[in-house]
């Protein structure tokens, strides 16, 4: 077996997704991340449908700042999408990405904006 970075990250998003799943009433909070962008989803698993999503590629206000920065914005608007839609529990999902930096920005500003995970 490969120890390349993706490969390992592949394996993690196994693991992790083994135990969780979203629900129509709690959603899974994906967190993708490329280089330059980073993107989350509320994923409903049980009928296989996307109920909203953020990135920092379409918001406007998330060009401005540096990745962590950007990424404490999509943190709130994830957030205040999920309250429109009248969601206010999901179940993290990192992604198979460590739990630090841009993940543990976006997590915790969505926090503070109401979401409970």
């Amino acid at each position: 077996m490969s120890n390349l970075k993706s490969n390992r990250r592949a394996r993690i998003k196994k693991r992790i997704r083994k135990s969780i799943s979203g629900t129509t009433t709690k959603p899974r909070l994906s967190v993708f991340r490329s280089n330059k962008q980073i993107y989350a989803q509320l994923i409903d698993d049980v009928n296989g449908v996307t109920l909203a999503s953020a990135a920092s590629l379409k918001e406007e206000a998330a060009q401005k700042g540096n990745k962590v920065e950007q990424a404490k914005l999509i943190g709130k608007e994830i957030a205040k999408k999920a309250s429109e839609a009248g969601i206010s529990e999901v179940v993290f999902d990192r992604n198979g990405y460590l739990f630090h930096g841009r993940i543990k920005a976006l997590a915790d500003s969505a926090r503070e904006s109401g979401l409970k995970f």
